[in-house]
């Protein structure tokens, strides 16, 4: 059995940061990315087990990152993480194929939860 590799796509920094290491505390690999486009940029080597995606960047939004995997074959299972949270929008990631949809600040075990779900149902 592959390693469980979660993707996280954030652009804050420290947010990154705190959930690689819950990641990696948790016992799975996490690989972080700043934008977007770095992780679609990295996904040639191999779609994660699961992502991690914040729904407000600069770049290429949350939304739109949904509609590129969306035509990919082999989508990893994408739970997206907002901190500025409207009611339209949960419906919306939802609809274009996210599994979960949460609010920051993330409760960390509810995260952990959600991934392994989200890995399991895959």
């Amino acid at each position: 059995m592959r390693p469980v590799l979660v993707a996280v796509v954030d652009d804050e920094e420290p947010v990154r940061k705190a959930l690689g290491r819950l990641l990696r505390a948790a016992g799975l690999t996490a690989e972080c990315y700043a934008s977007g486009q770095d992780f679609l940029d990295s996904i040639h080597l191999g779609p994660p087990s699961c992502l991690v995606l914040d729904l407000h960047m600069p770049g290429l939004s949350g939304f739109e990152m949904l509609e590129r995997l969306r035509a990919q074959a082999s989508r990893p299972p994408t739970i997206v993480i907002t901190g500025h949270d409207e009611p339209e929008n949960e419906a919306r990631c939802l609809a274009a194929g996210a599994v979960a949809y949460m609010r920051k600040p993330l409760d960390d075990e509810m995260l952990l939860q959600t991934i392994e779900v989200a890995v399991s149902s895959k």
